[in-house]
């Protein structure tokens, strides 16, 4: 294929992809599923035409770890850490933490129950990432919920996310050879030091950037924080929370420059920093969506899909998921708990961290149609909930017009209406 029918190929998808969107604002139908479509698509187009095969791990690889880092800056660029708001904040915490370790070990006896050869280690290491909530596909779903509603999945699905690839690696380095309990210290010390890296990193950058006066500036600062995360993956840190330190001081600069660190803060330069790098990073994560989950349906194998023992796995995993989640909402939430119960897709994390399991750690009898069946499933209940909601809402939407509008007619028409018929009572 030479370079230009891969220019065209890329375009028109990239074309395809904003179709997508469009369609999934106005039907609430999540463009992943269109994407994942596509692939699959592409896939048998390939096969009737005979395309060699293409190693397209490396590719997936990549277009993961960069899309992962944009969405949680992305995220955090939109998260206002304002007072009123903590206490929500905080719930979203809990829930997020609480549903990840609970549908991580729920999942784990799951396929510990069913499929053979898995210790109990091996199977909380792949059930980890089926049990992280996907902030590439709630985050762009979520935008006509009610504000209250729409922050809690951005705060719940952001904190799962780094809360789920955390618990992976943690996972992952007891389970190297000749790991003991000192692991669980290290693992600590490691966050520690993350936390320690990403206040002095994400300081020293707002400071420099905010003087720079040169328009090609957005660009290199995603380019370092790329670097800094990348270092801090082989520094075997938690450096997602890099990422998301950076886009919470520079989104709340007023809040993280107080009292005599103002002086050193430049408002109108973070402002415009601000505003660029929220640019850039949609659109940046925008076109690492597309491709990663084009690529993604490109490399499914559609009759794993068949298997009773995926179909079984699958659904008791699905159950597990809706019905943890009823169970916690009820308890922390109360009764208003619609659509946001059923807001649970797996996605691009999920994906990410199965290619990323150790190959001494993988097992032969996990199919990987558990987890097509399980992102594709869950893709397809928030889809059906977000339309029940949005009809919900625009119902309510048009009692309250009509509401409106009969209470502001004037006094002269109310008064022109004929008067109720006298009663039997009434002497006239």
């Amino acid at each position: 294929m030479s370079a230009y029918s891969l220019v065209i190929a890329a375009s028109v998808l990239v074309i395809l992809s904003y179709f997508y969107n469009l369609i999934a604002k106005r039907y609430n139908i999540p463009s992943v599923l269109m994407l994942i479509l596509t692939g699959i698509v592409i896939k048998q187009a390939m096969d009737y035409f005979e395309v060699g095969r293409i190693d397209w791990f490396p590719y997936l690889e990549i277009l993961g770890i960069v899309g992962l880092i944009m969405i949680v800056l992305e995220a955090a660029l939109d998260l206002k850490l304002e007072r009123q708001k903590m206490p929500l904040i905080g719930l979203s915490f809990v829930i997020a933490l609480l549903g990840l370790l609970v549908a991580s070990v729920v999942a784990a006896f799951i396929i510990m129950l069913i499929l053979p050869d898995f210790s109990w280690l091996n199977a909380m290491i792949y059930a980890v990432p089926l049990s992280i909530l996907s902030s590439a596909i709630i985050i762009p779903s979520v935008s006509f919920l009610p504000q209250q509603k729409k922050e809690f999945c951005i705060y719940e699905s952001t904190f799962s996310d780094i809360l789920g690839i955390m618990f992976f690696y943690f996972l992952t380095s007891l389970a190297e050879p000749g790991s003991n309990g000192g692991a669980v210290g290290g693992f600590f010390l490691s966050l520690v030091i993350t936390i320690v890296v990403s206040a002095v990193a994400s300081y020293g950058l707002v400071y420099v950037f905010q003087n720079i006066k040169t328009q090609v500036k957005t660009f290199l600062l995603i380019a370092i924080l790329i670097l800094l995360y990348a270092i801090g993956k082989q520094l075997h840190l938690s450096s997602l929370i890099i990422i998301l330190v950076f886009g919470l001081v520079i989104s709340n600069s007023n809040l993280f420059f107080p009292g005599f660190l103002k002086r050193f803060l430049k408002e109108d330069s973070v402002k415009s920093l601000f505003h660029e790098l929220h640019i850039v990073t949609g659109e940046t994560a925008f076109i690492v969506r597309t491709f990663f989950f084009i690529i993604f349906g490109v490399t499914i194998v559609l009759s794993s899909l068949l298997s009773i023992k995926v179909i079984l796995v699958s659904a008791l995993i699905l159950a597990s998921i809706y019905g943890l989640r009823f169970v916690m909402f009820q308890l922390f939430l109360g009764k208003d708990i619609y659509p946001e119960v059923y807001v649970a897709p797996r996605g691009l994390i999920t994906v990410l961290l199965f290619f990323a399991i150790p190959e001494e750690l993988q097992v032969a009898s996990f199919d990987n149609g558990i987890l097509l069946f399980v992102i594709i499933a869950t893709a397809l209940v928030m889809t059906w909930a977000m339309i029940k909601a949005n009809d919900r809402d625009v119902a309510v939407e048009v009692m309250e017009m009509l509401g409106k509008k009969n209470a502001a007619k004037p006094d002269d028409q109310q008064e022109s209406m004929p008067p109720p018929p006298p009663s039997q009572d009434d002497p006239h």
